[in-house]
């Protein structure tokens, strides 16, 4: 079906991207992209992900019907579109990583512990748990993903939001790194925080020097 073939190939593109860093394990985890007319490209329930292609990537509207495709969508639907309803995000990843998973088992949120944090909103919260595919459970994501870009899920995994797909990947190996800092850290002694001075001041920094921006020797900005 041709409706979409570009990006249901980048979403299943994503999906084999995350199996392949260990984020996505088996058929646990799902990814998405907002697509226009209102409709969301959703990985399919049950495919192994790391095999995903475009025909596994199934097309629905904002109320979930499937428009394009020939496979049942992922049972965490209801999420992918509570977020959307609720965000301005052009993507959704949520895996089931094993650093991520661990600290969902332990803690109510992860502090700031690194300045790298700070684009996700600052601490991560951790949703509580809920059956997975459940209204209860998108609601308790939604909640916890209030003026964030990540959260944990208990007993779960994790979900990050992305400005595109490359970002909303980018969003969720970051929370993996974290959570393995922070467990590293917890494992060793009491661990220190950021405070919010410190936060503040890391923010100022990186809009100071323009943080993560590419630049030539002269100031001029690098073409991406």
């Amino acid at each position: 079906m041709p409706e979409f073939e570009e990006e249901r190939a980048a979403v299943a593109a994503a999906a084999r991207r995350l199996a392949e860093a260990g984020l996505l394990i088996r058929t646990a985890g799902n990814v998405s992209l907002r697509v226009s007319g209102g409709c969301v490209a959703v990985t399919a329930t049950g495919i192994r992900l790391a095999e995903a292609r475009a025909e596994h990537v199934t097309i629905v509207d904002g109320d979930g019907r499937v428009v394009a495709g020939e496979f049942a969508p992922t049972s965490e639907l209801e999420l992918h579109l509570g977020v959307y309803a609720n965000h301005e995000a052009a993507a959704v990843v949520h895996t089931h990583s094993v650093q991520a998973t661990a600290l969902g088992l332990v803690v109510d949120e992860v502090p700031v512990v690194h300045y790298q944090q700070l684009p996700l909103g600052g601490a991560i919260p951790v949703a509580p748990f809920a059956a997975f595919g459940t209204a209860e459970l998108a609601r308790n994501v939604l909640t916890a993903l209030r003026a964030k870009r990540a959260a944990l899920m208990a007993n779960h995994g994790a979900v990050a939001l992305g400005s595109d797909l490359d970002d909303a990947v980018e969003n969720i190996l970051l929370v993996e790194w974290i959570c393995e800092i922070y467990r590293t850290a917890a494992s060793l002694g009491p661990v220190r925080a950021l405070d919010p001075d410190q936060q503040r001041a890391a923010l100022e920094a990186a809009a100071r020097r323009d943080y993560g921006t590419p630049k030539r020797l002269d100031g001029r900005p690098v073409e991406r």
